[in-house]
């Protein structure tokens, strides 16, 4: 080989290193432990300081902790059986006189700007205790007047099997996922996203948003700065009773900016759905919103006329009850992929 020929490959070499090395870094999952400093109490909005920082089509595993952790020894789960890092979290809560479970981030993504979409890619959940619990409580869930007192029940889990153990011969399915997933709000227009669901994601409790969905967020703020929390072992539509098998999940999430994809609401699709949301306090008209929306997504995306959209909606679009016991409640449309060519 000659001397031009070997400086070539040297340089050819050194590309390829460094292009590898690109794609190594990228393939990297990102960490967001549990811990004081990965976590937020406070509403979300574009003033909080970033956990982490990332960017566009980075992989970031996410640690939450449960609400309720006081539950857990009521039931008589033993104090060896809590991960330390849910007691370091609900020691600090209470020194400082903070209450509920916080939020995991806000996690900043670069080059998201208001006008842009988030699109979180949900590729798995472990949990971080075999157990979980669920309850009823006075003045909450649908049926407050029949049960006006309180009861907490422990749901014991079994990975490995998939199943979840609700008593001697009842045997149910795990499905884990995240209750809420939220946006920053601008600090400038003076709203803050709360518990309950809108336009800034928050409060799902959609069952639907397991490993294998992709949840589409509207930027508000510089970064997006996206927060997860209140992890769900399984649920049923409605969460009639108020509380999911309320647990404390590690989540794997991929996260992409997509520039310029504005949307009023969040939207979601599964392997097999598209789904569109609408949340408000009247369940008639979150059913309205989650309809308006599969409309507009039919228009936008497959080009349909708002006629067409709204027809086959009534073909083929079921509408789902996604929680009724916040006090705003919503309804998600679920239109099966299998009809596009």
């Amino acid at each position: 080989m000659n001397r031009n020929n070997k400086r070539s490959g040297t340089v050819l070499l050194a590309l390829f290193a460094a292009n590898l090395g690109a794609v190594v870094c990228m393939a990297q999952t990102r960490e967001l432990k549990l811990s004081t400093a990965n976590v937020i109490w406070a509403p979300l909005d574009g003033r909080a300081k970033p956990a982490l920082r990332i960017t566009s089509g980075e992989t970031v595993r996410v640690e939450t902790m449960l609400y309720g952790i006081d539950r857990l020894r009521v039931l008589g789960v033993p104090d060896a059986e809590i991960p330390d890092s849910l007691k370091e979290l609900e020691a600090y809560g209470k020194e400082h006189g903070l209450s509920g479970a916080p939020q995991t981030g806000p996690i900043y993504v670069e080059g998201a700007e208001p006008g842009d979409v988030l699109e979180v890619h949900i590729q798995g959940f472990e949990f971080l205790h075999p157990f979980g619990w669920t309850q009823f409580r006075p003045g909450r869930g649908t049926l407050p007047d029949d049960f006006p007192y309180f009861r907490v029940k422990l749901v014991r889990f079994h990975p490995e099997a998939g199943t979840a153990e609700f008593a001697p011969g009842i045997t149910l399915k795990l499905a884990p996922f995240w209750g809420t997933i939220t946006v920053a709000a601008s600090a400038v227009a003076g709203i803050f996203p709360g518990s309950s669901p809108g336009p800034f994601g928050g409060n799902f409790d959609n069952k639907e948003l397991v490993a294998g969905s992709i949840l589409y967020l509207p930027v508000h703020v510089p970064g997006g700065l996206i927060a997860f929390s209140d992890g769900h072992g399984l649920q049923g539509d409605g969460e009639v009773s108020v509380a999911a098998a309320e647990t404390s999940l590690r989540g794997t999430v991929q996260i992409f900016v997509r520039k310029g994809k504005r949307i009023p609401w969040p939207r979601a699709e599964t392997p097999t759905h598209f789904i569109a949301m609408g949340f408000h306090p009247d369940l008639n008209e979150a059913a309205r919103l989650a309809v308006r929306e599969m409309i507009d997504f039919l228009n936008s995306e497959k080009g349909l006329t708002r006629d067409e959209a709204y027809l086959l909606c009534s073909l083929a679009a079921d509408l789902h009850v996604t929680q009724v016991v916040d006090g705003t409640k919503g309804i998600h449309a679920m239109l099966p992929k299998s009809i596009f060519k």
